[in-house]
């Protein structure tokens, strides 16, 4: 009875390949799409609700945080009204997307990937400009959004096809996957066309339809996401809603309403537990339980022992901690290492560190721009300002003028105690915090003893720590002898244990199944 689907209709997954800057031809793309993104800053932008295009009375700029004066674009302060109605035209697309065959759905999908692929350098930038994304950040974002686009369809055909069931005798059994419903996407500023983008695509080629909301600092992109999906891969109207506007008004609306059948969400563990909470409760005329899919933070770890590529480690700690301003939830955090080689890890750290340029991501030499916004700035100082005083500032630190940008310096404090603040809080900065173990067993223990589960590396060549810490080492993404960020699709599925969120392993072989629901149906003959 299960609908049968080729599989061989599309080639086997690669990653999509990153964009070599080195290349004249491609640098000279990406130098006018800048260009091009640059002509079309500040213009308004309206939510997208059902076929409407929904223009606010209210409108908020998304700014360039390398430039405060700069605004990327404006866009509706929406209500929970414009929540509410979002939410409503999702529910009337419902019907006829979620009985759309698997195939059409993974053609819709299959388009996105081919249109952003024609226009990678021009979705780069703008990111450039509205999240301050290096050249490499922001082209590495949309490869990765590709990378979702590509693998959740194979990844869908998969699902449509027969599923393994047992034969009994006078019976003919199947199990098939069905979508859950209307849902909600809370995408954050930091990936965000990634992250937006891989949620949103996995519940609507899975046949769920969404009301996507993004961050309020990353709205600009969000929208030309969604307009591509609308105007160039075909997808009808109401089945991807774009509301903007505060999350306290907007995302709280769509997480209490009955109609909400799942959420998914990236960011802070602070929104993510409030959302895992008021999601928990059922609502008057709710015959559900809404299901979530929770990416929070993380405080990740870096160790390094005593048998280690001291050098290798070095870069893969800076790397970490401070690319895109260290602000991924799988950054680098904590550097942990043995007491025998600390300081050559840490005087390795220093050199590398000092070699990064921090400056207007426009410029292709450019490794680290601005923070996200001026809370993030004074937040992450005054982080800074706490770990003077829990160790010893070893680089960075200094103080800078935000009304000139955003910009922090990659900064790192040495001698910090496995319980000081800076060794147990996220940050979400440029802010690295150096920890002396005295053995590999300490460093263990020092690299588990947070709340959190994300990401975490160990540096080592000794086989006996390797497989210890594949048993012990307790995160969602563990690697070995390489940096801690990075985790490419279908190769590293993300997500990470404890505080961290709900495992949901973006990314891989199980990650759709959070979007639908098995049904198992039997026949007798």
């Amino acid at each position: 009875m299960a609908t049968v689907v080729r599989t061989d209709r599309l080639p086997a997954f690669r990653n999509e390949p990153f964009t070599d800057f080195s290349d004249p031809d491609n640098a000279r793309a990406m130098k006018d799409a800048l260009e091009r993104v640059r002509s079309e800053l500040g213009k308004a932008h309206p939510m997208l609700i059902g076929a409407e295009e929904v223009e606010g009375a209210v409108l908020v700029a998304s700014i360039n945080p390398a430039r405060p004066s700069q605004v990327v674009g404006r866009h509706p302060k929406g209500t929970a009204d414009d929540a509410l109605r979002a939410l409503a035209a999702a529910e009337a697309a419902f019907p006829s997307w979620s009985r759309t065959s698997w195939e059409e759905r993974v053609d819709v999908v299959i388009r996105a990937a081919e249109a952003m692929r024609e226009r990678k350098h021009e979705l780069a930038a703008w990111m450039v400009y509205e999240v301050s994304k290096s050249w490499a950040e922001a082209d590495g974002d949309i490869a990765e959004l590709i990378d979702f686009a590509e693998y959740y369809a194979r990844e869908a055909l998969r699902l449509a096809g027969p599923q393994r069931v047992y034969p009994y005798p006078g019976e003919e059994p199947s199990l098939r996957y069905i979508p859950l419903g209307p849902g909600v996407i809370i995408s954050p500023w930091n990936f965000p066309a990634a992250i937006a983008g891989g949620m949103t695509l996995a519940a609507i080629v899975t046949g769920n339809t969404v009301v996507l909301k993004p961050a309020e600092t990353s709205t600009t992109i969000a929208y030309k996401f969604v307009k591509l999906l609308l105007d160039e891969a075909g997808l009808p109207p109401g089945v991807v809603n774009l509301v903007t506007g505060p999350g306290s008004v907007v995302g709280e609306a769509l997480v209490d309403s009955p109609r909400t059948r799942f959420v998914a969400f990236t960011g802070s563990k602070e929104v993510g537990l409030r959302i895992f909470e008021r999601a928990s409760r059922p609502q008057p005329g709710q015959i559900w339980l809404k299901r979530t899919v929770l990416e929070m933070g993380g405080k990740d770890a870096i160790v390094v022992d005593e048998t280690a590529d001291l050098d290798a480690a070095a870069e893969g700690i800076v790397a970490s901690a401070f690319g895109f301003q260290g602000q991924k939830c799988s950054a680098c955090s904590r550097a942990i290492v043995v007491d025998s080689v600390y300081d050559t890890v840490l005087e390795k750290v220093v050199e590398h560190t000092k070699k990064l340029k921090v400056g207007d991501p426009t410029e292709p030499d450019t490794f680290m721009g601005a923070v996200i916004d001026e809370p993030a700035f004074n937040k992450i100082s005054g982080y800074i300002a706490i770990g003077k005083q829990e160790g010893r500032l070893v680089l960075g630190g200094e103080s800078m003028d935000p009304a000139k940008g955003y910009f922090l310096p990659p900064t790192i404090i040495a001698d910090i105690k496995p319980n000081a603040r800076i060794a147990q809080e996220e940050i979400f900065g440029p802010v690295l915090a150096f920890i002396r173990a005295a053995d590999f067993d300490e460093a263990l223990d020092i690299a588990n003893g947070t709340e959190f589960g994300l990401t975490g590396a160990l540096y080592s060549t000794d086989e006996s720590r390797i497989e210890r810490a594949a048993v012990e080492f307790h995160v969602g993404n563990l690697y070995f002898n390489r940096k801690c960020t990075g985790a490419m699709v279908g190769v590293h599925p993300f997500g990470g244990f404890n505080m961290s969120g709900t495992d949901s392993k973006a990314g891989g072989p199980d990650y759709l199944l959070l979007f639908s629901q098995a049904k198992s149906i039997s026949r007798k003959v």
